[in-house]
């Protein structure tokens, strides 16, 4: 194997003597749930600037669907759902994260209706769903299902109502400004303003997931796990990479984006068959298709092998037509525009990759492992998913670690008092500004690989198969300097896709979302413990 070179730690040459400067108190990267949150809560406190790559609400946030998974109603407790997510999360979760986050889930929920989120009602009642893995009916949704959307724009209204908040778009954060240990802001591209200093006393990487390294995904096209990459080039440490997780049911027809069939369809009542018509989850768990996600992906790929067949199907045809079409109306119109009616045909679908499950290593209060620097959503590891995600928890863990990180970022900020100075800065990253690549080629080959390789099923053959091309293209791409977020973007995902690739060979064990073909047991003599990575400090 061609021997592995670290990445240097900014991907361009700048020079802060010929480079706009902005300064803030708190910059945030990123503008999904956990990010807004985060600006928010910091904007109480100081001046904030978020900035985002694509539009604001262009993030895994407006595309959710399922809900919040949030302990309001009067039957339910938070000892149950607790229960739930350390059940699911296969003996890996951190207890006081979970317990926190569960915890707080209720208040910021609350905090949202207060500032208009409509979630869905019935006689001025919120209606509750179950999920998979969840004992009690506690998923809360909204226009049926879009709950993420109405997330997303509740956040985007308040954020613009504060005139402590800046949000500068399609901006694209390349690199954190990184001295003695301590982050003090970020090198950014502005189309029109070109590099940009961004001094910050504190930064918050809210930069969500990196769905876009596998070849079928759920995320959109921004997903491509830039904060992570940031982070670790800056040296910050990296936790369970290896827990990528895979959605069972998105929308699966040739010339159709991977659309997500949320899980609640299932909780309505939705029944998984096969090729030949046969339901099959009752033969693989006893809760059949309200099994944890793991388990029914795994079920769905061995039921496609089984039956040579590219797909598995949702059947919904027993569900009252006027129920179906209310509860699912985006569904229902992204179906139809493929001529397939929900309430008389099957729908196609099979497994994709949904949700990184690991991330930047924090601690309770959302900080990295880097001073003044804190990380958030799914850009982070807050141990609350463990092993592999229960259905509808990640939205509440976006609420509250934001809310935890801005409101710890403007704690430090107070206790240390320092003025904001910035420092002469001369960065040559010493790379070449040649390049004949065909930069869609290489990531369309990526995603592929990161499919075969390193998807639902794992061993030891493929991870090194997959180890060994990004090696060999990361040897003629990560020696260019590129002076667009094609190549920056491209960049990110060779980094982030060695990690999960290099932490998937190093647990030798299944757990969660992680299978082994090759080690199926659950190991926990050995590998009952984490993975951490951490890039070398140059």
């Amino acid at each position: 194997m061609k021997k592995h070179t670290e990445p240097k730690k900014y991907l361009i040459s700048f020079d802060s003597h010929t480079s706009s400067h902005v300064f803030t108190d708190v910059l945030v990267i990123g503008s999904g749930v956990a990010g807004l949150s985060a600006a928010i809560q910091a904007a109480k406190h100081g001046s904030v600037l978020i900035v985002t790559k694509d539009k604001i609400d262009e993030n895994n946030t407006a595309y959710a669907q399922g809900g919040i998974a949030v302990v309001l109603s009067e039957k339910d407790a938070l000892i149950k759902h607790i229960k739930d997510t350390l059940n699911a999360g296969q003996e890996l979760c951190d207890k006081a994260a979970v317990k926190t986050i569960v915890d707080e889930g209720p208040k910021r929920v609350r905090e949202m209706i207060d500032w208009g989120a409509a979630f869905d009602r019935q006689n001025n009642h919120l209606i509750f769903t179950q999920e998979g893995g969840h004992s009690f009916p506690r998923i809360i949704r909204a226009q049926g299902d879009s709950t993420g959307k109405e997330v997303e724009h509740t956040l985007v209204r308040v954020v613009k109502e504060s005139k402590n908040i800046k949000v500068v778009e399609h901006t694209f954060a390349i690199d954190l400004i990184i001295k003695d240990g301590a982050c003090h802001g970020a090198v950014v591209w502005h189309a029109k303003k070109g590099i940009v200093l961004i001094w910050a006393k504190r930064t918050i990487l809210a930069t969500g997931g990196c769905g876009q390294v596998y070849r079928e995904t759920t995320n959109p096209e921004v997903a491509t796990g830039d904060g992570l990459a940031m982070a670790y080039r800056a040296s910050a440490a990296l936790q369970d990479m290896e827990f990528v997780q895979f959605h069972p049911t998105t929308l699966y027809i040739a010339g159709a984006v991977r659309f997500l069939i949320t899980e609640t369809v299932r909780g309505e009542g939705g029944i998984l068959r096969n090729k030949l018509g046969e339901r099959f989850m009752p033969n693989y768990h006893p809760q059949a298709e309200l099994a944890p996600r793991d388990v029914v992906s795994q079920s769905i790929l061995q039921e496609m092998q089984k039956t040579d067949h590219t797909n598995v199907y949702i059947d919904v045809r027993h569900i009252p037509k006027k129920r179906l079409y209310a509860r699912f109306p985006k569904i229902k119109e992204i179906c139809a525009s493929f001529g397939i009616d929900i309430a008389k045909d099957l729908i196609p679908v099979r497994p994709s990759a949904h949700y990184m499950i690991g991330g930047i290593k924090v601690d309770r209060f959302s900080r990295t492992t880097i001073k003044q620097l804190y990380a958030c959503g799914e850009a982070a590891c807050t141990g609350m998913h463990g092993a592999n995600r229960l259905g509808s928890n990640s939205l509440p863990e976006g609420l509250v670690t934001g809310y935890m990180a801005g409101t710890d970022a403007c704690k430090s900020i107070q206790r240390s008092r320092r003025e904001l100075l910035p420092y002469t800065i001369q960065e040559s990253a010493g790379l070449s500004k040649k390049s004949w690549l065909d930069l869609t080629d290489i990531g369309n080959s990526l995603k592929s690989l990161m499919w075969r390789d390193a998807g639902i099923e794992r061993d030891e053959r493929h991870l090194l198969e997959a180890e060994e091309m990004i090696e060999m293209w990361c040897s003629y791409v990560m020696d260019k300097e590129f002076s667009h977020q094609t190549g920056w973007e491209l960049q990110n995902m060779l980094i982030v896709s060695r990690l999960i690739v290099v932490s998937a060979r190093k647990r030798k064990e299944s757990r969660g979302v992680h299978h082994r073909t090759d080690y199926p047991k659950t190991d926990n003599t050995h590998w009952k413990k984490h993975i951490i990575i951490k890039k070398p400090t140059s």
